[in-house]
């Protein structure tokens, strides 16, 4: 089994200022969400009907997308079918060469980053801006996203005021965040108002009005698609929700699980295009109806890409976005990278610590960490089982096996307690890098417990029998 992702978390670990800072920068954000959690009564009761409609709707996805297409195109928009990336990149270049566009801005996606549609377009001469303010960063930087929610969570303020001053000319060693924020609003407005075409992405899709809800905090969604007469959505089949009543339900939940705010400082709801304007929607497949038939893995269609799950895992803390091999980190980004493909992204199902934290805290109820549990079930079968573990596997089951060897191994372990620290700590440890080992006990559980019971005995006998 590849070892990429722990190579990796070790190089980001190799900064342990910026490693700590950003263990305690995620961990701040899910403080704020609790904070939140524990304000609302009915928080769990949310949670629950959360999973109940997410459920029903992916279970009964032909009804709900039907009706969507429909309302949607009375609305006067134009709806696309994608089975793919490749059919999706192809029929949005296709709706912007049709129109004539050279400059495309866009809200973020995470859609358009599991279909490399940005890289596709650029190729074929279509700009590209990414308008998030950490999007446009890291298209700046040349990186992908390392937290689908905030993407650049990953830099300092002082490294974006390095990249401003070197890729904008702004004031050198000023890494204000103000300052920063003010001249990237500079920097996008002209952006904005030459753009041809604007893109969003759909958080949800309200399928008995045809409404597509984008959730943002900087606006960058309403002001790209207020002033070019072309707005393309870019939205997942299982975005679709049913009413406005079940989306009062998601709202309430989002933004609070997402980033620990109350409600997103933008919830934009579009249902017609603007005068003179066209709107199309394009639904995209890629892989999900799969899952559909995937009966121990269904639920990941649940999700509501909030990032709660990568704020309260301790090793997506501790060992950065960039660590994991699909472009999704954290518990929900294992297994939907291991439902795209075993083989490839094995490497990840190891990067959890099954303290199942994230199925705790997911406002869809999504069972990510028995999935999780379940991939490592099946990576012998896929040949992709860790080679050193199979033989520490093999080795405690002989030992468990053998009772009157597991005993005398018990009697003999404390020897390891004054052995020399180099044939402790070396190479063969990988627990003791960066930790310490506990101190083998000089009494087993198993001779704790026989004489608990033998003077529980004498005990009861004394009690039987008094002088």
């Amino acid at each position: 089994m590849s070892t990429r992702h722990a190579e990796a978390a070790e190089r980001f670990l190799q900064d342990k200022k910026q490693a700590q800072w950003h263990d305690r920068t995620l961990w701040m954000v899910r403080a704020k969400r609790d904070a939140l959690a524990k304000a609302i009564p009915e928080w769990e009761e949310l949670r629950e009907l959360s999973a109940r409609i997410k459920m029903h709707t992916i279970t009964h996805l032909e009804h709900y997308l039907t009706q969507f297409a429909r309302q949607a195109e009375a609305n006067g928009a134009v709806v696309h079918w994608a089975k793919d990336a490749d059919e999706f990149n192809a029929t949005v270049l296709d709706i912007l060469r049709q129109r004539g566009v050279r400059k495309m801005v866009k809200s973020k996606s995470m859609l358009t980053e599991e279909c490399h549609l940005n890289p596709y377009l650029i190729k074929a001469g279509i700009d590209v801006i990414e308008s998030d303010l950490g999007e446009r960063i890291l298209q700046l930087m040349g990186q992908p996203p390392s937290h689908i929610v905030m993407p650049a969570i990953h830099l300092t303020r002082q490294q974006v005021g390095k990249l401003f001053e070197e890729k904008w000319h702004t004031e050198a060693g000023n890494s204000d965040p103000t300052y920063l924020t003010h001249a990237a609003r500079e920097q996008l407005r002209q952006e904005f108002l030459t753009a041809d075409a604007a893109m969003t992405g759909a958080n949800f899709g309200v399928a008995d009005t045809g409404d597509v809800v984008v959730c943002t905090n900087e606006g960058n969604a309403d002001m790209g698609t207020s002033f070019p007469r072309l707005h393309i959505v870019a939205m997942g089949l299982e975005k679709v929700v049913p009413n406005y009543d079940a989306l009062g339900v998601f709202v309430r939940l989002l933004a609070r699980s997402a980033t620990g705010q109350p409600s997103t400082t933008y919830t934009s709801h579009f249902r017609k295009p603007r005068e003179g304007c066209e709107t199309h929607i394009v639904l995209v497949d890629n892989g999900r109806t799969d899952i559909l038939a995937n009966e121990e893995h269904i639920q990941t269609l649940k999700c509501l890409r909030c990032g709660a799950c990568m704020n309260t895992c301790p090793v997506y803390r501790r060992g950065g976005g960039y660590a994991y091999t699909y472009f999704i980190p954290g518990p929900i980004g294992i297994n939907l990278g291991m439902l795209k493909s075993p083989t490839e992204y094995a490497d990840n199902v190891a990067a959890c610590s099954l303290c199942y934290s994230c199925n705790n805290v997911c406002p869809a109820k999504i069972d990510l960490a028995d999935q999780i549990y379940r991939w490592r079930q099946q990576l012998d079968s896929l040949g992709r089982a860790n080679g050193a573990k199979k033989a520490m596997s093999a080795g405690m089951a002989f030992l468990f096996d053998h009772p009157a060897l597991f005993n005398a191994a018990l009697k003999m372990a404390p020897i390891a307690n004054k052995l020399p620290r180099p044939l402790i700590y070396n190479g063969l440890n990988a627990w003791g890098k960066g930790r310490e080992l506990p101190p083998f006990a000089t009494t087993s559980f198993a001779e704790m417990w026989k004489h608990g019971m033998s003077k529980q005995t004498d005990n009861d006998q004394e009690r039987r029998n008094p002088e």
